[in-house]
């Protein structure tokens, strides 16, 4: 039979194990401390809480294989994934216009110029989700030089090109993002 103090360390232990596969919580979501995207495994960069006004749309939560602290750490990386997690409903013509609408405010109208193309081929992918439902998960991996859209778990589509993922990237991570708290919460700040 084990002593008390070797039970509650084994406890703590089980515990503390338990607890590390959960790395946060933002907005009631739960994030994984870990991921497997494209065969490897990234770790939770940061997360935080995207906003419309007074409203919570989504926990961003970035992942990467090894923690950095700026977008030129971050672009320098790959596989890599931004995650959504929705808090509320929103319709895919909402949503994909919020992103088309970050990658302007954030990109040069060449570097928008140039990834054209790829931002039709996210329009229509995003609105093949439909309505974005609260609990939805929305994920955006960079692998193998292309960006896959997933929903839910399920594979939506891939869009070729590191120019384009760039330019999703800096939504987020530009010098002038789209919300700057939302920035240093998946920096890790």
């Amino acid at each position: 039979m084990r002593s008390k103090p070797t039970r509650w360390a084994l406890a703590i232990a089980s515990l503390a194990i338990a607890a590390s596969a959960l790395a946060a919580e933002v907005g009631g979501v739960k994030l994984d401390e870990r991921v497997s995207v494209g065969g490897k495994e990234l770790v939770l960069n940061g997360a935080g809480i995207r906003t419309r006004v007074v409203f919570k749309v989504y926990v961003a939560s970035l992942y990467l294989p090894a923690k950095a602290g700026d977008l030129a750490g971050t672009l320098a990386q790959s596989p890599r994934r931004v995650q959504m997690n929705m808090l509320r409903d929103v319709g895919a013509a909402d949503l994909v216009g919020a992103l088309v609408d970050g990658m302007k405010a954030t990109s040069t109208p060449q570097a928008m110029e140039a990834v054209k193309p790829q931002t039709d081929q996210l329009v229509s992918l995003m609105k093949s989700i439909g309505e974005a439902k609260t609990g939805d998960v929305v994920t955006l991996d960079f692998v193998d030089g292309e960006t896959r859209l997933g929903h839910n778990g399920k594979a939506i589509g891939a869009i070729a090109g590191a120019p384009f993922n760039d330019a999703l990237m800096k939504i987020w991570l530009a010098d002038k993002p789209v919300q700057a708290d939302l920035k240093k919460a998946m920096l890790g700040g």
